[in-house]
């Protein structure tokens, strides 16, 4: 423990509870503890957990055991806040042992983790060793294998010298999971000599490079850009199992043995036990293979204590929460086992013995007790209730005023008479900005008061404020001393932890192209062809990589028309995304030139109306707001969370455009619970402290309640107004609000489209913040829409829109998109299989045990009540409610009301959960008949749950006797696989987008996105914004003409070998960045990725840059193609050469021609030496013609080969690489 008075930022509790601890019944209870008596009960309030894990800390190390989950995370914060990294929670898993659902590979890294520390405390690199181990009664009562401590994980250091191969195949056998590219915990990719994984307990992946067998360098990159991140060093990787039960050599004989003694079974049940153990034999891991831990490795199991030092005591915390919590947990695992592998069922063949299975899967409390006392495990208890042989504690909880201001003052009334006394007094408080504010508002009431450093103890007679984690004051007249929190003043406790900041940067995502056999695409020039395949062909010597094409034939009953697109030019080339399947082009007709053109007039509207709209914004004079306040800085401070790096770029590009003079129109996209209300919020608070009024509209009456409870929340302690504006408001408030509007007492209103109705006055309007636009109905669209001219506009979307849409408007309507996810999320576990009432019985009843609620989607208005019938049948305790989208609107917004108010456990509704429904406490999901919806519906259903520090559960089930369509089947496998925040969703997102960009647009042009595709449609719309923006400068633009490609067909090896990138997709996408880079800084910047993500670029890939670089001087210059018709000359076309430019020619070139008639320029191409000698090729052709192209347009010479500077390879060790 840290000495008095010394600060610490990792401990900035340690003087407190220091002092806290000089109380004699603290003294009293370090002595009797020092004897280890087996029993020891002890009697005090909640908030005396910190304090007395802190002094029977003293003697050792200790375990501590809460009920729940939460209560265990909300206790190692506070302890970590005095004793540092040498505190660790053991999780729970999310699963109970019979569920057919794997663990999270989270939570299975941070188990092994802790083990791993308990089982070598002398491990420096693990981190100091630990005194505390907090965990939930449900980890102390699973049973696991007994040496997952002892398991070795990999373990690598710069400089160690280690096979490479054998590292890859000790990476398998911890069950991480090989990729072509790493975007979630438990994956690594092998490119060459670079090794990128992703560890269970690492914050972000890490790539390692190899010389040989030699680490020489290792760095953590980003899953979004797969770019490294230089801001953090790092040394040496632990990568720890990320499964409790391995796949060895034993436990896959036992498989294959189990599955051997009963081949085939025409029960289903017992077909999918038999399914496993075949899938485990081979070695093949299943998704909840854990549950038949029991019988694979039969012989051993440990418990938690077992894991235990000598003599380690257990303080459990509210023995009784613990013991009823036990025996809940107990009968629910027992559900699941019956659910899972119904018992009736099985009849007699099964290959195993349900029983054998460990019947709940958790060991009895008692004899948990009696296991830790056989080991020398002291068995103490704390508990609320008093009783008479305990130890009665001399502590009290502090007085809490639970956000009343009368009670506020008693508290400070309080403080004051402590520390007139020479009493000492502490305030703590979550954030700086907040601990500041405390400051303040102590010295306002009289009361002395100053910050103290992180670690320092308070002293007598002034009330020392600090930042800490410390959920419930306390008062210990033994130490003289009280103890207040924010949540003591407040009545709301703050959420999460803070995590770490990285610098906020926004680089371009990575999107393979990942196109399969049969894709439809779009080339620019010729059309909507479908993807064949990739392949490498050999002219001239020159090997390079085509993309083949296949277009409708241009004879009747002939073969299909191929086109081979080379990889320089894959810029042309667009994925096709439009809705329904459009006929393939005919290569070389006029049609899809004519398709082209009605698009483009279409277009044209919809940019001039845009440009329109935003030209009358530009005129009109707006409110140009002032910089931030410190009070600004105080109430982001209170935050409670860690902002995401999307999220303060949006932050900062709204109040940027608040700040100028004209009117703010910004619209912010990103899913639901990606922190789009924290702006809005601080938004709104701005314009306030600026004597601002400001309205939200949002489109339901559940909306509005829920922002304004959270904008209520949020500037609580600030003098500023917040009222609500529904249907629900009743009459006489509504009265009353209005008339604050007019007169400007109120600052923050929030409300329906009732705020949009007549006689509704403001005084001072400066901002409207619009959740939902889209969901407005067209004349309230209107309103909104004339306001944009004159005040700041704000408007959130949940439905993502594309950022190639995003980047065409720039400047038109402002945008800021949110891809990442809070970073508290943890991903939803989903389920998918067959429809089984045990299951979806056991599913709610889990949820209840945790006092969550529950969604039931059941996608029939007709039936509901049936559904709702059955699920109160199959849960009679839980309270269920009926939610459709035919019910009268007030009834069906009471009921929602009601749910979010938890009035009741369970909603049975139809998709009208799918958007904007923000209900953090439900967090199971469960959809009958999964197999009727699409994919993105899936997505949006299942991204209602899990939305705060609860795991969230979906349960996608199809009917078990009815066949599964194949798109039905590839929908629900697609969803079980992409159970990742954002990731592997990009394709069932763009239907969505096409959505999004329709609400973007205003205007339904699906005809059009459908017959030219989406993206081509979308730079389109880009061209003819520009076209209207130059217009209005005085420039003229025209947008007929086509951007023409540049064939370059030269004798030039330039490809990116196999070898390099192994992965198609990847390859593919490498290529595309390439040919896209529209200036030599672009060109530079994909080297520099290529650098980082696949080592140094190899030769052909050097010849591939070249090209691209050619390609973009042959552009500016009007040449559209560089051919060499013969293996002795080169043809560029088109060139309108001046007399100049032809002697020049002369001069230069003397064996060159030039064709006025079809503009054309030919030159022989020179030869490497004398006579006989071969002719220029690869990098140094590519060069000569560089130099002709400059030599005629007049312009200083290029250099076209790899003369990028310094690639990104910080370290010592590539630069060695490279220079050997």
């Amino acid at each position: 423990m840290t000495a008095p008075g010394t600060a610490c930022p990792d401990t900035p509790i340690a003087g407190l509870v220091e002092l806290a601890l000089t109380a004699p019944t603290f003294q009293q209870l370090i002595e009797r503890a020092s004897d280890r008596p087996d029993k020891l009960a002890l009697v005090g309030p909640a908030c005396a957990r910190l304090f007395v894990a802190g002094a029977l800390t003293q003697q050792g190390p200790l375990l501590v055991v809460t009920a729940t989950g939460r209560e265990a995370d909300d206790l190692t914060a506070e302890l970590r806040g005095v004793y540092g990294d040498a505190v660790a929670v053991f999780p729970s898993w999310e699963t109970l042992p019979h569920e057919r659902l794997s663990p999270g590979i989270d939570t299975v890294g941070t188990r092994m983790m802790v083990l791993r520390r308990l089982a070598h405390p002398d491990d420096a690199r693990l981190g100091p060793p630990l005194r505390v181990v907090v965990t939930a009664v449900r980890s102390l009562l699973q049973p696991m294998a007994p040496d997952l401590g002892l398991q070795e994980p990999l373990t690598l250091t710069v400089g160690d010298e280690t096979p490479f191969e054998d590292v890859a195949t000790r990476l398998v056998e911890l069950a991480y999971t090989r990729v072509d590219m790493v975007g979630r915990r438990g994956e690594f990719a092998v490119r060459g000599g670079i090794l990128d994984v992703f560890a269970p307990t690492a914050e972000h992946p890490v790539r390692i490079e190899f010389w040989g067998d030699e680490i020489t360098e290792m760095r953590m990159f980003s899953v979004a850009d797969q770019r490294s991140i230089p801001e953090i060093d790092v040394d040496h990787l632990i990568a720890v199992a990320c499964r409790e039960l391995l796949l060895t050599d034993d436990v896959r004989a036992r498989a294959a043995e189990l599955g051997g003694q009963h081949p085939g079974s025409e029960n289903t049940v017992t077909g999918s036990i038999i399914d496993m153990l075949a899938k485990l034999a081979e070695g093949i891991p299943v998704d909840g293979m854990e549950a038949l831990l029991p019988v694979l490795r039969p012989d051993d199991h440990a418990l938690l204590t077992d894991q235990l030092a000598d003599g380690t005591p257990v303080l459990v915390c509210d023995p009784e929460k613990v013991r009823t919590r036990a025996a809940d947990l107990i009968k629910t695992g027992r559900e699941f086992l019956e659910a899972s592998w119904s018992v009736a069922a099985l009849g007699t063949d099964a290959p195993i013995d349900v029983e054998q299975l460990g019947g709940s899967g958790f060991t009895e409390l008692e004899d948990v007790q009696a296991a830790a006392s056989a080991s020398g495990h002291p068995w103490w208890t704390l508990s609320q209730l008093s009783d008479e042989s305990a130890i009665e504690l001399d502590i009290r909880p502090a007085p809490s005023a639970r956000g009343h201001q009368h009670d506020i003052d008693g508290v400070f009334a309080m403080l004051r008479a402590h520390v007139a006394t020479g009493g000492h007094a502490a305030m703590v408080a979550p954030g700086t900005g907040t601990a500041h504010r405390m400051v303040e508002r102590l010295a306002e009431s009289d009361i002395p008061a100053a910050m103290l450093d992180s670690g320092a103890a308070p002293k007598a007679g002034v009330v020392g404020v600090f930042k800490g984690p410390l959920h419930d004051g306390v008062v210990i007249p033994g130490a003289n001393l009280v103890v207040i929190t924010e949540a003591d003043l407040t009545g709301s406790r703050a959420t999460a932890v803070e995590g770490k900041r990285l610098a906020a940067k926004r680089r371009n995502t990575v999107d393979p192209l990942a196109l399969t056999a049969g894709d439809l695409v779009v080339h620019d020039q010729h059309g909507i062809g479908r993807f064949v395949e990739m392949v490498e062909r050999t002219v001239g010597g020159a090997r390079r990589e085509y993309l083949v094409l296949e277009y409708a034939s241009s004879k009747r009953g002939q073969q299909a028309d191929r086109l081979y697109v080379p990889m320089d030019s894959l810029d042309q080339l667009s994925r096709y995304v439009g809705g329904q399947a459009p006929a393939l082009s005919k290569l070389g007709g006029s049609d899809w030139a004519n398709t082209k053109t009605k698009a483009r007039r279409a277009v044209r509207e919809i940019a001039g109306e845009l440009v329109a709209l935003y030209a009358k914004r530009q005129a009109s004079p707006g409110h140009a707001f002032a910089p931030d306040t410190p009070w600004q800085a105080e109430m982001e401070d209170a935050f409670g969370f860690t902002e995401t790096v999307d999220q303060l770029t949006a932050i900062t590009e709204v109040k940027s455009d608040m700040e100028k003079p004209i009117p703010m129109d910004r619209v912010i996209c990103g899913d639901v619970g990606y922190g789009k209300t924290e702006i809005a919020v601080r938004a709104a608070f701005k314009a306030v402290q600026d004597g601002k009024q400001v309205a939200v509209l949002v489109p339901t009456t559940l909306l509005a309640d829920q922002h304004l409870q959270t904008f209520t929340d949020r500037m609580a302690g600030f003098p500023v107004t917040v009222k609500g504006l529904s249907r629900f408001t009743d009459p006489a408030e509504s009265r009353k609000v209005i008339d604050g509007m007019a007169d400007g007492s109120v600052d923050v209103v929030i409300g329906t489209h009732r705020l949009l109705q007549t006689g509704v006055r403001w005084k001072d309007l400066g901002l409207v913040v619009v959740d939902e636009e889209q969901r407005f109905g067209v004349e309230h669209k209107e309103h909104i829409k004339s306001l944009r001219t004159h005040v700041d506009v704000l408007t959130m979307s949940a439905t993502p829109i594309p950022r190639t849409l995003e980047m065409s408007l720039a400047g038109i309507r402002e945008m800021s998109t949110i891809l990442t996810p809070p970073e508290e999320r943890y991903p939803v576990l989903t389920y998918v299989g067959p429809h089984e009432d045990k299951q979806i019985a056991a599913a709610l009843r889990r949820e209840l045990l945790r006092d969550g609620q529950a969604f039931y989607v059941h996608n029939r208005v007709s039936s509901i009540d049936r559904a709702a019938a059955r699920v109160r049948e199959l849960v009679p305790e839980a309270r269920v409610v009926v939610a459709h989208g035919q019910m009268p609107e007030e009834r069906l917004e009471r009921t929602v009301q009601g749910f979010w108010n938890r009035e009741f456990d369970i909603l049975v509704c139809t998709t009208i959960v799918e958007t904007g429904l923000d209900i953090s406490n439900a967090n199971t999901l469960i959809v009958e008949r999964a197999d009727t919806f699409g994919l993105s519906q899936l997505h949006q259903l299942r991204g209602r749950v899990g939305r705060s520090r609860e795991r969230g559960y979906a349960y996608f089930l199809y009917p078990p006797d009815a066949p599964l369509t194949e798109t039905a089947y590839d929908r629900l496998a697609t969803i079980a696989q992409n159970n990742e925040l954002g990731a592997g969703m990009a394709v069932a997102l763009k239907d969505l987008e096409i959505r999004g960009a329709g609400n973007v647009l205003g205007v339904e042009q699906s005809g059009h996105v459908a017959g030219v595709g989406f993206d081509l449609y979308v730079r389109l719309v880009g061209e003819a914004v520009e076209a209207y923006r130059a217009a209005a400068d005085g420039k003229t633009v025209t947008t007929a003409e086509e951007p023409k490609d540049v064939r370059i067909d030269l004798p030039v090896d330039a490809h990116l070998p196999p070898d390099y990138i192994a992965s198609d997709r990847l390859r593919l996408e490498a290529y595309r960045r390439l040919a896209s880079a529209t200036d030599d800084a672009g060109v530079n910047a994909v080297i520099e990725e290529l650098t980082d993500r696949y080592g140094p670029p190899p030769e052909p890939a050097q010849r591939l840059v070249a090209v691209a670089r050619l390609r973009l001087l042959c552009r500016a210059s009007g040449i559209t193609e560089v051919s060499a018709p013969s293996a002795a000359t080169v043809r560029l076309s088109p060139l309108n050469l001046p007399d100049s430019a032809q002697v020049r020619l002369a001069r230069m070139y003397p064996g060159g021609r030039y064709r006025a008639t079809t503009s054309t320029v030919q030159v022989p191409i020179p030869r490497t030496g004398g006579v006989g000698a071969a002719r220029l090729r690869d990098v140094e052709l590519l060069q000569m013609v560089a130099d002709l192209v400059t030599a005629l347009a007049g312009i200083p010479q290029q250099d076209i080969g790899i003369t990028n500077p310094e690639p990104v390879t910080s370290s010592k060790a590539s630069k060695e690489r490279q220079a050997r």
